[in-house]
Formats: structure tokens, sequence, C-alpha cells
């Protein structure tokens, strides 16, 4: 479950709001002046959330290193190109169902 509070309230709330992400396995929103400003998660996923940042940024830089001769432009419109396929073909598919 996830729970949104204010930063005060979590301040005032601290040592439930522990118990609840460390034996519920819950998270918590903290927000500021009404926007979330930071979360709070148990940190056996936060390990899972730091790796699966570590894999991305790895797969980023192949990609980088992958298309580093192709102009910007060529690649910007080879990514629009597949986008509008795959949503010609989600719209395909769905028509079809």
């Amino acid at each position: 479950m996830i729970t949104e509070i204010s930063a005060v309230t979590f301040r005032q709330n601290l040592g439930e709001m522990l118990n609840q992400v460390q034996y519920r396995h819950d998270s918590v929103i903290i927000n500021k002046d009404g926007r979330p400003v930071a979360a709070l998660v148990d940190a056996q996923l936060f390990g899972r959330i730091r790796r699966l940042q570590n894999r991305f940024d790895a797969l980023c830089q192949r990609i980088e290193v992958g298309f580093a001769d192709v102009p910007e432009a060529e690649g910007l419109a080879e990514i629009e190109a597949a986008i509008e396929l795959e949503r010609a073909l989600a719209i395909s598919s769905a028509k079809e169902s």
C-alpha cells in the first residue's frame, strides 16, 4: 500500500511510518506544499530500484555508443517512424479483436 502524507505529519509520526515500511512493506510518499518531494520505501525495494537504475544506465550507454555515428535528426526520424508503425499495428490489432 502507498500512503501519502504531508512533511509535517511525517515528521510527527516518523516511528509509525518506519514501522509501516519495515513490517508491512508499505511505501510512504511525503508531500510538501501539496507536491510529492520524497518517498520512504523498504530497503529491499530500494536495492531493487538501484539495480534497475544501474541496468538502465548501462543500456543507455550501450545505445549511445552504438548510435554515436548516426546524425541526431536521422535518429529522431527513425524513432518517430517506429512509433507510428507501432501505433498503426496497435490500432489494427484492436480493430481485429
